[in-house]
């Protein structure tokens, strides 16, 4: 093997850790914190209160059927979702955006981007109303932590904020958070604890508003992305015997979340998309972008698969979409190691992949090679249904996200 995957391999340990309570979360994120308006409000699932039957969101309480919204670099994708008792898929879209409209999961063309979204609703026939939109950057970001000993609502809010204060290493004026208070039987009740900068929840906030949609919350990515390809959330007061780690593969960027199978204990935004391989096969074959995305689509970088001996561009597009993959799986593996690096994190058995760049032929099985732990490609339609006919052109992880906020568990 190479150095590379030797390093990786010894970076990420699969056993349990010790049980010891304390925060998790990345320290190259920065995350924020200040209570806002309900209309941009960061929106957190909540559990009910121990005995009570319905549970409810910050958003205003469980929706029969929500339009989940993920803005990429490269493409809108919407999920109709119907939450009656199953959750179902109804209705799915995708539209794809020009350059620049949006970049490392921020808004940068705030004119176009409504344009887009309104054209993107009207042509699909989308509901404009109950519309939960997603937003991951390296601006936001996810704490966890043992929950203030205060019974007071009002008491344990400003502790909670103290506390995130504390942890957080940004001005409060430019923060917003959301937090859960997550129930157990057998330990302390924790603090889920979702932070964003405001200008970035703002930008997106306003412009949906001038697109006019009805925004019912915003949502970190991660925890779509774990409702959609986390499987079944368990009872309170469990966790999984391994944690769940789900990784979506976008255009610019990549969203790693692990839960311990209730709540995301950490997530991480990589600056790494698909384009990185499409870039990188343009340079060793010296094409332009658009004739690399096609070679792209025709590739199987698996380390077994047959290539034409013959084949001599197809052997470098290869090898320059490997060298490009190998950057994905070190980070991939520092980000776990920093999981497993917390108290009371929990050992890995496998990782999911989804997302639009998940769709690389034989991607699963080169970071399953480098970071040593199971790979396997995620199904976005696993506790929606496929039914319908509903496609999205071959492409269905991109879709995984806007299920997930679609979603309402």
């Amino acid at each position: 093997m190479s150095g590379i995957t030797d390093f990786l391999k010894k970076d990420v340990s699969f056993k349990r850790k010790p049980s010891t309570k304390a925060e998790a979360g990345s320290p190259t994120q920065e995350e924020t914190q200040k209570n806002e308006s309900p209309k941009r409000n960061l929106s957190l699932p909540k559990r009910a209160p121990k005995q009570r039957k319905a549970s409810s969101t910050l958003s205003g309480g469980r929706h029969k059927q929500v339009v989940g919204l993920s803005i990429g670099s490269s493409e809108l994708a919407a999920a109709v979702i119907v939450n009656n008792g199953r959750p179902k898929l109804v209705k799915a879209a995708r539209h794809t955006l020009p350059p620049d409209v949006v970049a490392g999961g921020e808004v940068r063309d705030f004119e176009a981007l409504a344009n887009e979204i309104a054209a993107f609703f009207s042509a699909a026939d989308l509901p404009r109303k109950n519309v939960r939109l997603g937003i991951g950057s390296s601006r936001t970001g996810v704490r966890v932590f043992e929950r203030p000993t205060v019974d007071d609502p009002r008491q344990l809010a400003n502790a909670i904020r103290f506390r995130a204060y504390e942890t957080l290493p940004i001005p409060t004026e430019e923060a917003m958070l959301d937090y859960h208070i997550v129930e157990e039987t057998t330990a302390p009740d924790r603090v889920l604890l979702a932070v964003a900068y405001r200008d970035l929840v703002d930008r997106f906030a306003a412009t949906c508003a001038a697109a006019k949609i009805e925004l019912l919350g915003i949502d970190i990515e991660a925890f779509a992305l774990l409702r959609a390809v986390g499987g079944d959330p368990l009872p309170a007061g469990q966790r999984a015997e391994a944690a769940r780690v789900a990784v979506s593969i976008g255009h610019d960027r990549t969203t790693v979340a692990v839960s311990d199978g209730r709540v995301c204990e950490f997530t991480r935004v990589l600056d790494w998309g698909g384009t990185r391989v499409t870039a990188a096969i343009e340079r060793a074959l010296e094409v332009d972008a658009g004739e690399a995305d096609r070679i792209k689509r025709t590739l199987d970088i698996s380390s077994d698969a047959p290539q034409e001996p013959a084949d001599e561009r197809t052997i470098r597009a290869v090898e320059a979409a490997r060298r490009e993959v190998n950057g994905l799986a070190r980070e991939l593996a520092s980000s776990l190691h920093f999981y497993q690096d917390q108290p009371d994190s929990l050992g890995f058995a496998e990782i999911t992949i989804t997302g639009g760049g998940a769709h690389l032929q034989g991607l699963a099985e080169q970071l399953e090679e480098l970071v040593g732990i199971s790979v396997r490609v995620a199904d976005p339609f696993a506790r929606v249904g496929s039914g319908h006919g509903i496609s999205s052109g071959g492409q269905d992880g991109s879709l995984a996200v806007a299920i997930g906020l679609g979603i309402e568990d």
